[in-house]
């Protein structure tokens, strides 16, 4: 311990000795090695998409479409657009083709012709610019089992903790319907219900109305009617392929803003009743609903947990995209009060119900505030007698105050424990408010301001006429004692 104002002692050294000492301070800082990033600590990393193209080359294709045959323009335009993903990171391809390898013969169609040409890898560019330019087109149109069989194409999910997200994209190009009698959107719809692949992207070349309309199911239809407009749809579904799909939850006041926020929100899958997002709803910095990177595949069923819940059903989310989600959730206060006077430990609730409606929503505590839908609701508050509040109306972003009479303290003295009754004075008519405990001599209840009658009868009188009837007032936040 060196005690203040002590004088210090002076080291000296000399040169050699000091020289010595640097160069081991700097070999320890030439030794010393950054500790590496756990897993936990590293940057995420992005999500990888894969996209297969489901191309159809059936004999359909040969069909001239402007100046030359569908093929030659949709097989341009693709490659086009894979050169454009040359430079995409994490980003894999694949290529199935349909209807290439067995020709149309009278009364015969090969329903199996669907093959997976060039596999998934990050360096499948090449190998898909060569198979297209060398396909023919031959056969028919099995759509439904190419979805099928494109199932196995997507490499084996990794689920173990920490595993990178994967994105799997279907792009379905065709000219034609199916042909085989089966059913592509039932196909279509089990890939995404098992979560094998988001919602599909189908480009229609140069379709009818008809066959337009039965591919609509099949996932997000994009009308190819023209070449030109073909090189357009392809740019947009490739867009909106790579890009992750956003969305915000609007919870709108009653007044028509997104501003209504600090309250949980569940999305459920519609079909399976299975809950896939759970946030608390957050406004931004800008005060506007904060964005949720969220999975196209679903059609949502949307919960905020107001009182009571806001819901919106069949939600549908464009893939690549951000999204908008409006729900009517406008909410304001209702405050309750008990009256003035001295304070009281005891709990008071209250029931709040919809106006009309005998299912309970809450029991509310007095002294407490609580959030409510915009609407009007009927109270009921459990004192004795209970206090009953009709049609209090809850308006946007206000507070509706509620208060309710403190109690009096009404302290029952008897000789013997015997049975008894509380019955409130309401003019001339006697209305049952408690009953006192038989086996009990004393007795403490907390009654709303009023006239009441006390009935009592000792346990050893054993004639109606030995029963003793009592009145007393009670007044808000005093206590009144009577015996018997």
């Amino acid at each position: 311990m060196r005690l203040v104002n002590e004088p210090r002692m002076r080291t000296t050294y000399s040169l050699p000795r000091l020289l010595t000492f640097l160069a081991l301070a700097i070999t320890g800082l030439l030794l010393v090695r950054p500790t590496p990033l756990s897993a936990q600590d590293a940057a995420p990393r992005p999500p990888l998409t894969r996209m297969l193209f489901v191309m159809d080359a059936s004999n359909s294709m040969n069909a001239f479409w402007g100046n030359q045959p569908k093929i030659n323009t949709a097989r341009e335009l693709l490659l086009k657009s894979l050169k454009e993903l040359e430079d995409q990171p994490d980003v894999e391809l694949a290529l199935r083709l349909y209807g290439h390898q067995t020709a149309i013969q009278p009364g015969k169609q090969d329903c199996d012709d669907t093959r997976l040409e060039v596999p998934f890898s990050d360096h499948s560019i090449p190998e898909m610019r060569k198979t297209l330019l060398a396909t023919r087109c031959l056969g028919t149109t099995p759509i439904a089992r190419s979805l099928e069989k494109a199932a196995k194409d997507f490499p084996e999910p990794d689920r173990s903790k920490g595993a990178r997200p994967v994105r799997n994209v279907i792009i379905l190009i065709t000219d034609g319907i199916e042909a085989c009698d089966e059913d592509p959107c039932a196909v279509s719809r089990a890939l995404q219900a098992k979560g094998i692949t988001l919602k599909p992207f189908v480009i229609g070349v140069g379709l009818t109305e008809n066959d337009k309309f039965a591919l609509q199911c099949v996932g997000n239809y994009y009308d190819a009617s023209t070449p030109e407009l073909f090189e357009h749809v392809m740019q947009v579904v490739v867009t909106q392929a790579l890009n992750s799909t956003t969305a915000q939850i609007s919870l709108m006041t009653a007044d028509g803003m997104p501003t209504e926020t600090d309250c949980a929100v569940t999305l459920y899958d519609q079909r399976t009743g299975q809950v896939r997002y759970h946030i608390e709803h957050t406004l931004n910095d800008r005060g506007l609903p904060d964005t949720l990177t969220i999975d196209p595949i679903f059609t949502y069923r949307l919960v905020a947990h107001t009182v009571p819940p806001s819901m919106r059903e069949g939600v549908k989310v464009k893939p690549g995209i951000h999204n908008v989600i409006a729900i009517d959730a406008g909410t304001g206060m209702l405050r309750l009060k008990l009256g003035s006077g001295p304070g009281d430990a005891s709990m008071v609730n209250c029931i709040v119900r919809r106006q009309g409606d005998l299912n309970t929503l809450t029991a509310q505590p007095m002294g407490t505030t609580q959030r409510y839908r915009v609407g009007s609701y009927d109270l009921e508050v459990l004192t004795l007698p209970r206090t009953h509040v009709p049609a209090v109306r809850v308006e946007q972003g206000r507070t509706t105050d509620i208060v309710v009479a403190k109690p009096g303290v009404l302290n029952i003295q008897c000789q013997a424990a015997g049975p008894g009754s509380v019955l409130n004075k309401s003019g001339d008519e006697l209305i049952w408010v408690a009953d006192l405990d038989p086996a009990a001599s004393t007795h403490q209840l907390r009654l709303q301001p009023g006239a009441y009658q006390i009935t009592y009868r000792s346990q050893f009188a054993r004639r109606t006429e030995l029963t003793i009837n009592k009145e007393v007032n009670i007044e808000s936040g005093r206590s009144t004692t009577i015996n018997f």
